[in-house]
């Protein structure tokens, strides 16, 4: 039987398949009796263990059982899958999936929740090619997109509220090709009945609270949280007391921007010149 030499420190997921095998073989397993274990076929185990195979967060936490591990290969699945998103990141999203209200405030580039693949994708392969990320990283990053879109389409659906800077529907990322779906797909996503898009003008100026991307979640129990980040870095704010404020602080933003219609129209306006 050939033996593929493995190479750890080639990416996670090849680390991750590596710390599998290593698990297996101390003790004394074949992959049929982890298969077994774990309840996959030998084939799978194989290409997991050879890095051909993505490992999935159910396959890690039956690695965990099986192995008596804890939470050991999940916590390297989160890793794989989340490593190139910021601290908090990953679980404001598990949040925001629940979430009966949700606010954004964006800076520079359109939300996550708004994104079309082929501007997620732009995105994602320019943060590649600046060496931020790899490419097995870019694909979960717009796959990651794809999911918390689809967790919207649920019943109830949540309340979603999104401000935008003016720079977010100004900055053409991958240019008029890319550009035009994008803010089309905005306009259809300010039609939707439990949605609000409005637009903060440059003109705001000193009337704009924030000057960072801020989400707000109000989750089934009523009970705040918001996520805040820097370039660096990434917060996820639990408190009440602290969020509170921020709320207030969105809501009056609110208030100032330009109402809905208002925003769709220079949308619209702006969508003209890249057709």
């Amino acid at each position: 039987m050939n033996r593929k030499e493995l190479q750890p420190d080639s990416s996670p997921q090849a680390a991750f398949g590596a710390r599998i095998r290593s698990s297996r073989e101390d003790r004394g397993w074949r992959q049929e009796d982890l298969g077994s274990r774990m309840g996959y076929a030998s084939a799978h185990i194989s290409a997991v263990e050879t890095g051909r195979k993505m490992p999935t967060l159910r396959f890690s936490r039956c690695a965990d059982r099986a192995f008596g591990t804890g939470d050991t290969f999940e916590r390297q699945w989160r890793e794989i899958r989340f490593g190139a998103l910021l601290e908090g990141f990953p679980e404001y999203v598990e949040h925001e999936s629940r979430a009966s209200e949700i606010r954004l405030y964006e800076v520079g580039v359109i939300p996550g929740l708004l994104q079309t693949p082929e501007y997620a994708a732009v995105l994602a392969d320019s943060a590649v090619k600046r060496g931020a990320i790899t490419p097995d990283q870019a694909s979960e990053r717009v796959k990651l997109v794809t999911e918390r879109q689809a967790a919207l389409i649920r019943t109830p659906p949540p309340l979603v509220f999104v401000m935008l800077d003016e720079s977010c529907i100004r900055r053409p990322v991958g240019g008029d090709p890319i550009m035009g779906p994008q803010l089309a797909r905005l306009i259809e996503f300010a039609e939707l009945p439990n949605t609000v898009v409005q637009v903060a003008p440059f003109d705001m100026g000193e009337h704009r609270p924030f000057n960072l991307p801020l989400y707000i979640l109000t989750l089934p129990d009523r009970q705040l949280m918001a996520y805040a980040e820097s370039a660096q870095r990434g917060h996820l704010e639990r408190e009440s007391t602290s969020v509170l404020p921020m709320l207030t602080a969105y809501h009056q933003l609110q208030a100032e921007a330009p109402s809905q219609a208002a925003s769709v129209a220079l949308i619209s306006q702006i969508r003209k010149g890249t057709s």
